[in-house]
């Protein structure tokens, strides 16, 4: 999670899950899994795990902690609607971005339908 981000297109970066799985030839390429593999098995190191799905609940509560509001990439290295999240963390998630000052978010969707349940549910979009 950074308060800054050198993404052109947003302000700043927040990761309350790392890691995910390929699920689409899309994710050949993936820029996250190549950064967070160069530090697979640093001890200490917050991608000491790898490209490993992790949930970070310590990190939930970030965003609101920012004093101004920005523009906030979520989870820009994982899949927010990964299968292997369970759907209270999601929804803890969802209420600090209902909460958090922001000027905008962002989240990727890279694979499965998870998020339909959410948008069904008025928690997304």
């Amino acid at each position: 999670m950074a308060d800054k981000s050198a993404i052109e297109w947003t302000e700043a970066t927040w990761n309350p899950v790392t890691g995910c799985d390929k699920v689409s030839p899309g994710c050949a390429h993936c820029y996250a899994e190549t950064f967070a593999e160069r530090w697979r098995g640093i001890p200490g190191h917050p991608y000491e795990q790898g490209f490993a799905l992790k949930l970070w609940p310590q990190r939930l509560e970030q965003p609101l902690k920012w004093s101004r509001p920005r523009m906030i990439f979520v989870n820009s290295m994982s899949d927010l609607f990964h299968e292997g999240i369970p759907d209270a963390y999601l929804e803890q998630v969802f209420e600090v971005m209902g909460q958090a000052r922001s000027g905008g978010l962002q989240w990727p969707r890279r694979g499965g339908l998870k998020w339909l349940h959410f948008a069904s549910v008025g928690v997304c979009g």
